[in-house]
């Protein structure tokens, strides 16, 4: 006889996801901010990438069809771009869908899904989603600590995470500790390498991560076009890696995953070398001298961790805590990344703005320290 008193649970290993929380947009009583909470570029969107986007949406049968579900065009836009072989690219809904395949490809329940201290929030989300174990590394000092993540390696891990640079620090991994940390890692555990940032270094600061891709079998390379391109509202991730990975990662990969608009869009933005530029050469300046004006700041127990992305980790370790200063800002109109969440209650993540709002927002944290 069927037990009617039984109530649906969800697994086990869902009820211990911490959802994903985005930055805020808005204070506690909706008021507008000056958004510099999730690291979009403040420039907006170049104007080759608007024109082809508006393009895309024109005529008849723009809303009715479904978009190319294999993304060719995109695809192979991104390969004569970077010297890559298009049955290798996957494309998808930002990338954080493309993390989350690399766990639902090759990791399961009882398995092991390793990242350092302080990387990006999703791969904790994307290795439980599939009842995994995540497994935090020690950091050194909020940079990637290549010793502490091989050392972390059992016969259990499945996949490696590493963001090169880092979400929420800004810290980048050498070519060198990219190389290192993939040569201790044993050929059947897949090594992602989050790239989301990448666009944002300068000459000279690769992490080799592509060239890793383009000869091992075990290496996924991730980026986005939500960052320096300006495309976050379109959701258009991309990946590469062996022939292998992506055929098992498309198995599970969703139909249409990319809009027609997001496609045109995206391959308008990869033609798009002085807006991106531009955009580079923007976030440099303004991320140098907001650094400068906040270490300027040490006596109040504020400290800077270097950053190669369009952002600040800010910690604050004196006498005013972060949360202090966070809603201080926030009444003098700017909403900042505050991150107890992800262990670091005394810190706040500052995304580069425009000239106006970067001035505007030191302003306001000499302000706040000063009570």
């Amino acid at each position: 006889m069927t037990d009617t008193t039984r109530t649906l649970q969800p697994k086990p290993w869902i009820s211990g996801i911490a959802p994903y929380v985005p930055g805020k947009s808005a204070g506690a009583d909706g008021r507008p901010l000056i958004k510099l909470s999730a690291n979009e570029n403040p420039l907006g969107t170049g104007e080759k990438a608007r024109e082809a986007f508006r393009a895309s949406q024109a005529g008849a049968d723009a809303l009715s069809r479904y978009p190319d579900p294999g993304a060719t065009g995109l695809r192979e836009a991104i390969a004569a771009k970077f010297g890559l072989e298009s049955a290798r690219i996957i494309c998808g809904n930002g990338s954080d869908e493309l993390l989350h395949l690399a766990a639902g490809t090759y990791a399961g329940p009882g398995d092991e899904i390793l990242y350092v201290r302080y990387g990006f929030s999703v791969y904790e989300i994307a290795a439980r989603r599939v009842g995994a174990v995540p497994v935090e590394a020690d950091d050194r000092d909020f940079a990637t600590d290549v010793d502490a993540l091989l050392a972390a390696v059992t016969d259990k891990t499945r996949v490696v995470y590493l963001a090169n640079p880092n979400n929420p620090t800004g810290t980048l991994a050498t070519r060198d500790e990219v190389a290192r940390l993939y040569a201790g890692l044993p050929k059947d555990v897949l090594f992602v390498i989050d790239q989301a940032y990448s666009e944002y270094l300068s000459d000279g600061e690769d992490d080799g991560g592509l060239e890793l891709a383009k000869s091992e079998p075990n290496v996924f390379v991730t980026r986005t076009f939500s960052k320096i391109h300006g495309l976050a509202a379109e959701r258009i991730g991309w990946g590469y890696a062996a022939a292998e990975v992506i055929s098992a990662l498309h198995r599970i990969r969703l139909p249409f995953n990319v809009t027609r608009a997001g496609q045109a869009a995206a391959v308008a933005a990869l033609g798009d070398d002085a807006f991106v530029n531009h955009s580079r050469d923007h976030n440099a300046k303004w991320r140098a001298w907001l650094a400068q004006e906040l270490e300027g700041l040490g006596n109040h127990g504020v400290r800077v961790v270097p950053s190669a992305c369009n952002f600040l980790l800010v910690l604050f370790e004196g006498d005013v805590s972060a949360e202090t200063v966070y809603e201080r800002v926030m009444e003098a109109g700017y909403i900042v990344r505050w991150l107890p969440g992800q262990g670091i209650p005394q810190a706040l993540r500052m995304t580069i703005g425009t000239e106006e709002e970067t001035r505007g927002l030191a302003a306001a944290v000499r302000a706040a320290l000063a009570g």
